[in-house]
């Protein structure tokens, strides 16, 4: 059915006799296509049955305005769910750290100083916010689905407030959530905030700051760097004024709320929609909210991940199949 409207819609359009072809998507509902056509910049479609596509209009239009690389809206229903959208590039940051391995640090340099300057930026756009409040409450995917029993609900989330209320300053900025290699387009030939092309911002919030550094370095889907993470956290703070010892808290405690909720996503698409793929992603994802738990003070939390969660080993993976 969704095919069939994508199809309505580019047929009554001037891309109509334009080849379309599949873009592997996220693990959302959503799916994208590449229109293309000889002598012509190819352009892209994106079919969003949640409908999502007017909130991320917005956005793109206040980013766009506000000097960073978004795409250009061609057309848009947003009663449908379907864009089309100016293709900003070829190659995401993981794809072409793929072939150029030895780019990775220039690559997180530049899109750390994206978010440095997006850390600044004063909007009133209606938005969602990650705070004491909500962290917890997002963090119970873990419990439901990951989790062997779903009863340690309120104690993950109990911690995680405690936690957030203690070490986190609460002052919102703009975050654009899945700030990550394969969201992020690399254009060598541009220049200054063009260089990093901006994807998949639709669920944007104001969150504490530092969120989408930690959401870049502490990558589910690849591994980053040790030195080039911890240059980009020296990077962060040397742009907007924090010092790095007296953040570091701060940041293990909102990078830990976020990969708490993303091993309940992954357990969940697993489960639920036999997407088994995301299991893959798990023991990095541990890994990454180790490394955060380890943090002194976060050790109430630790403590309580401990006796609720176990690490994703054969007999854990086993169960998420099921």
């Amino acid at each position: 059915m969704r095919d069939q409207l994508v199809a309505d819609v580019l047929a009554k359009s001037i891309w109509a006799d334009w080849t379309r072809t599949p873009i592997t998507g996220d693990a959302s509902s959503r799916r994208y296509f590449r229109l293309r056509k000889a002598s012509e910049a190819d352009i892209i479609v994106m079919d969003d049955p949640s409908r999502t596509t007017a909130k991320f209009a917005e956005i793109a239009t206040f980013l766009t305005l506000s000097g960073f690389a978004a795409p250009e809206i061609y057309l848009h229903d947003p009663k449908l769910g379907i864009m089309v959208i100016e293709d900003l590039g070829p190659n995401d940051f993981a794809a072409h750290l793929h072939n150029e391995p030895n780019g990775e640090a220039l690559l997180y340099k530049v899109a750390t100083q994206t978010l440095c300057y997006l850390n600044n930026q004063k909007t009133d756009l209606e938005l969602g916010a990650i705070d004491a409040y909500t962290a917890p409450t997002m963090i119970n995917l873990a419990a439901l689905h990951y989790a062997p029993d779903p009863s340690c609900e309120n104690a993950l989330c109990d911690a995680m407030q405690s936690a957030f209320q203690a070490q986190v300053d609460p002052s919102p900025h703009l975050a654009l959530r899945d700030f990550h290699a394969e969201n992020l387009i690399w254009r060598p030939e541009q220049k200054g905030l063009d260089r990093v092309g901006l994807l998949d911002f639709q669920d944007a919030c104001y969150a504490p700051a530092g969120y989408d550094l930690m959401s870049l370095i502490r990558d589910a889907r690849r591994d980053v760097d040790k030195k080039i993470a911890l240059d980009c956290i020296t990077q962060f703070c040397e742009a907007t004024d924090r010092n790095p010892q007296e953040f570091s808290a701060h940041l293990a405690c909102i990078s830990a709320q976020r990969n708490l909720r993303i091993l309940g996503i992954f357990a969940r698409l697993s489960k639920q929609d036999g997407k088994t793929k995301y299991l893959s992603f798990l023991p990095r994802v541990w890994d990454h909210l180790m490394t955060d738990l380890s943090h002194p003070a976060l050790f109430e939390l630790q403590s309580t991940v401990a006796q609720h969660l176990p690490p994703p080993n054969a007999e854990t993976l086993q169960r998420l199949q099921s």
